[in-house]
């Protein structure tokens, strides 16, 4: 299977500095994850900005209930405007995550630049195309709609006139 990218943009009616705060703030993850993944971070991360170098330990159970452990690093930080984080270990063959952050009219840009890989070849590419591809897609579906609840849905019209 050849690296997929896959984009995902929304706008926030709020200043960068709030939203910047609660993304780059690993235990907010748990309030933006669908509930039958039965997310958990297993490191110690409550009240600690994200930094580079940053590992964090996650248990999931994204399919049928099967729990799998899952480590990643934070690799890259500018305050404000982006980080990004890669898979050390876990489900996919490759996984770098870019969390982007500006400020727009109105509010906050966020756009979210995934590259991911399934390994297993021929196995992990019909496990993408009927499995992993739809379920990445519900899980930032659901992120979406959480963020529009936590944070308010942004009005395009008025933060244009």
């Amino acid at each position: 299977m050849q690296v997929k990218e896959k984009r995902w943009e929304q706008f926030i009616p709020r200043d960068l500095e709030e939203v910047w705060h609660f993304f780059s703030r690993p235990e907010n993850l748990n309030d933006i994850t669908p509930e039958d993944m039965s997310f958990e971070i297993l490191s110690d991360v409550a009240d600690t900005p994200m930094y580079e170098g940053m590992i964090i330990r996650y248990n999931v159970r994204p399919l049928l209930n099967i729990p799998m452990n899952w480590v990643t690093e934070i690799t890259h930080v500018r305050d404000g405007e982006y980080f990004i984080d890669e898979q050390r270990f876990g489900p996919y063959a490759l996984w770098h995550h870019q969390h982007h952050f500006q400020t727009v009219e109105g509010g906050t840009r966020m756009v979210d630049i995934l590259h991911y890989k399934i390994p297993y070849g021929i196995i992990g590419n019909i496990a993408d195309a009927l499995i992993v591809d739809k379920k990445i897609e519900g899980i930032f579906q659901f992120r979406y709609e959480e963020i529009e609840r936590r944070f308010g849905k942004y009005d395009l019209a008025a933060a244009t006139t």
